[in-house]
């Protein structure tokens, strides 16, 4: 069974991944592509700059939080060069995640029962920081959720094996520079099959490799469960 099918078959059972209404009216979708001609043409490759533009789009919408992304071919990854050039190589420019942009230090919670499956610190500018992989079981099918961009502070206390239950806090989303010099947010992501990677997995793909990276990497908003995706 896919894994999209198995999570709509159990969405009642996933708590919020954030402590905020997802679906209330403070909350607004954030476009990151080419499409929205203000982030097109913005210079984002100083982190300050790039906060002052998330704070105006929320304005723009009288929301504080911003959410969106999945499958979303964005033009933001241009300000790093760990998303790969585009010139001799197809860039990697394709979400594969969903994040939700609100203020540092707002816990984190396990979605589900789970134990943690890995940990890293990926701290390349425009990477995820400090990260969490944790290993979920449904009818018998293992899958991962992975979160980005968190604070190291209660990151530096976790450890492999952990075992966490459905409701608990475990993280917090972390400030500049320390979550890979990024506006304060959550990346959200679910994945099928690790493919034997620990600590980290790719959140941004290729666009001609939408196909198979949507099938292993299935949209996060069947456990967050927001209107706006």
């Amino acid at each position: 069974m896919p894994l999209s099918f198995l999570l709509q078959k159990h969405q009642a059972e996933f708590g919020p991944v954030l402590p905020v209404d997802l679906n209330g009216p403070d909350v607004a979708r954030l476009d990151f592509s080419a499409a929205n001609a203000l982030v097109a043409t913005a210079d984002l490759r100083g982190t300050a700059a790039f906060e002052v533009l998330v704070a105006q789009l929320l304005v723009a919408q009288r929301a504080t939080i911003g959410i969106g992304g999945y499958l979303e071919d964005r033009v933001i990854y241009r300000r790093s060069a760990h998303f790969g050039p585009g010139v001799v190589e197809e860039a990697r420019s394709l979400h594969l995640g969903v994040d939700v942009w609100l203020a540092a230090g707002t816990p984190v919670l396990a979605p589900l029962a789970a134990t943690i499956h890995s940990l890293a610190d990926n701290d390349n500018f425009g990477d995820y920081g400090p990260t969490v992989i944790l290993e979920h079981e449904l009818d018998g099918t293992t899958f991962y959720s992975l979160y980005g961009h968190l604070s190291r502070q209660e990151w530096r206390s976790l450890r492999v094996g952990q075992v966490l239950t459905r409701g608990e806090a475990f993280a917090t989303v972390g400030p500049f520079p320390e979550n890979g010099d990024w506006p304060p947010h959550l990346h959200f992501q679910l994945i099928a099959d690790m493919q034997g990677r620990v600590g980290d997995f790719p959140g941004v793909a290729r666009p001609s490799e939408r196909e198979q990276w949507a099938a292993l990497c299935p949209n996060p908003n069947l456990v967050l469960q927001s209107r706006l995706i």
